[in-house]
């Protein structure tokens, strides 16, 4: 039973240290209602069933008939790392199996090395709860949209080249993806990748 000495002891520890206190009970992000996936109107028109990821807003939209297309905010990568282009859905996964590429182990050995064998799906993988993986032809590029596990990031530039989504999202937007779908990364602004 805990003693009423070691209650207010404790209170007060918390209130003279609440970063300490809190840092103890860990928190679920809660994105706010502007990163909700919705539906948006098209300025042009763009053949259904399309991805177009624009890095510039941190958008990726799933384009629908009509001028529509559901509208997911998203991570993208660091600006060296972009690679604007078009792709293809070559496969999709759910809670994917993560390794970190050969160009980030010689980049971060630190950060990534220990993964060089790789990591189960699950909530710690980095990957998320599911993945698209983009293919140019039959080569595969390694650039993915995934879920994360780090949902805070999404809307900042902070991947290694791919599209990162809040789980919930992702799980969305891949029930409603097809395999072979068209993928366009559009190029940041003023074209400068560096």
């Amino acid at each position: 039973m805990l003693s009423r000495r070691a209650f207010v002891g404790g209170l007060a520890v918390a209130v003279a240290t609440p970063h300490v206190a809190l840092a103890q009970k860990p928190q679920r992000f809660q994105p706010g209602p502007e990163l909700a996936p919705r539906i948006v109107a098209l300025d042009e028109y763009l053949p259904a069933g399309e991805i177009h990821v624009d890095p510039n807003l941190f958008a990726l939209y799933l384009t629908l008939p009509d001028y529509k297309a559901w509208r997911y905010t998203v991570a993208v990568s660091k600006p060296a790392l972009w690679e604007p282009g078009t792709y293809h859905v070559k496969w999709m996964a759910e809670w994917p199996r993560w390794r970190p590429t050969n160009e980030m182990i010689r980049r971060n050995p630190a950060a990534y090395a220990k993964y060089r064998s790789g990591m189960p799906g699950g909530p710690n993988n980095p990957l998320g709860a599911r993945a698209i993986y983009l293919f140019d032809g039959p080569r595969d590029t390694y650039l993915r949209i995934h879920g994360t596990n780090q949902p805070w990031t999404v809307g900042t530039a902070s991947s290694n080249g791919c599209a990162r989504m809040i789980n919930e999202h992702v799980i969305h937007l891949v029930a409603r993806v097809q395999r072979g779908a068209k993928v366009v990364l559009h190029p940041r602004w003023g074209g400068d990748q560096a």
